[in-house]
């Protein structure tokens, strides 16, 4: 799985069948700060994500299983809508002494 943020909306009136009825989305896949980390994808949407909001993006062979649909063209798929991420911002290899943190070292 992915963190990313959608940026926009595929409108596609002709498509494969198998697409229908499965809304398209712009995202741009984003590191556990919010920067932008790699190309922006366009991926299927499960959940009825809208732009600005971060969602968790599924790919392969994941991505058909998340479509329901085994005969879907699908390369990723949106699966859930971020409400919030934690991390730990700086994280210190086991046994170089102190405590792990985003605080400076003492």
């Amino acid at each position: 799985m992915r963190l990313a943020k959608v940026i926009g909306n595929i409108w596609a009136t002709r498509k494969e069948e198998a697409l229908t009825g499965l809304k398209l989305l712009i995202v741009q896949p984003i590191d556990v700060d919010g920067s932008p980390n790699g190309s922006t994808i366009v991926v299927g949407d499960r959940v009825g994500a809208g732009i600005g909001e971060t969602v968790l993006v599924v790919s392969g062979s994941s991505a058909r299983k998340a479509a329901d649909r085994d005969d879907t063209p699908i390369d990723a798929v949106v699966v859930a809508i971020v409400d919030t991420v934690e991390w730990e911002k700086t994280v210190r290899p086991s046994g170089a002494g102190g405590a792990s943190g985003g605080g400076p070292a003492e």
